[in-house]
């Protein structure tokens, strides 16, 4: 068990260093990396499609990349919007790592971007624990998956800078509960914002979008309490951290 743990805390750890190298490279480039994570099924693509086509309507030079294990389905969709979009094939691996990012920018990126989406793998436990170079990590998640579903993905929900409600056309519909899921990310991620957006209503129209350019503009973003150095932690009362895993408390 001590070996497999000390493994991935390597591999984590030349992950973090590529993301810093990164990080560091795409600003001296004037990029700004937004890093978006979801479930599948999230309704993640076609908010970033109308967000998309609305930089370009608003002239500001944007990028795309999307992941996924097979096909180029979501890369077509985006295209849509008319900016540069590029399709990360990952063959079976359930996350993206700045390695890989940062090979699949050489010679890509237009000049000049001013933000660069990046439209993770479909999964909230992977993912949640590779810093892709990103200013701003976006969690997305619909009305239809349940309110208690940052507590299931505290590590994803609780390392978000913004946490976006997606689908909320059908809120009502499916019984969606707005002040238990607030109150359930607020238990991981103490202050965060949450956004509520519907692409087919224009709920939130561009709010991701300003929220970007905030941060690519230098404003201070939220500062999520599992981020902070160690000396600096302090969970929530009411949950509970480990080494690897954190829970709320009594699950």
């Amino acid at each position: 068990m001590c070996r497999v743990v000390d493994l991935q805390q390597a591999v984590l750890a030349r992950n973090d260093e590529a993301a810093r190298t990164l990080r560091e490279e795409l600003a001296a480039l004037g990029t700004t990396v937004v890093n978006l994570l979801s479930s599948p099924g999230s309704g993640k693509t076609a908010l970033l499609e109308h967000e998309l086509t609305l930089a370009r309507e608003r002239s500001v030079p944007v990028a795309a990349l999307t992941a996924d294990l097979a096909t180029e389905n979501d890369a077509a969709r985006l295209a849509r919007s008319g900016v540069p979009v590029k399709q990360i094939l990952t063959d079976g691996l359930c996350h993206l790592e700045a390695a890989m990012l940062a090979r699949h920018l050489q010679g890509w990126l237009p000049e000049p971007t001013r933000l660069l989406f990046v439209e993770n793998v479909g999964n909230l436990v992977c993912p949640a624990s590779y810093d892709l170079g990103e200013t701003l990590r976006v969690v997305l998640a619909s009305v239809t998956e349940g309110e208690d579903k940052p507590l299931k993905y505290p590590t994803a929900f609780g390392l978000a800078h913004l946490v976006v409600v997606t689908k909320t056309d059908i809120a009502e519909a499916v019984g969606f509960d707005e002040a238990e899921f607030r109150a359930n990310v607020e238990r991981v991620n103490p202050g965060v914002e949450v956004l509520l957006t519907s692409v087919r209503r224009g709920e939130g129209a561009g709010a991701l979008l300003d929220r970007a350019l905030a941060a690519a503009d230098g404003a201070l973003l939220h500062n999520p309490v599992m981020g902070r150095p160690r000396h600096e932690h302090a969970a929530p009362a009411d949950v509970t951290v480990t080494a690897d895993v954190t829970v709320p408390s009594g699950s």
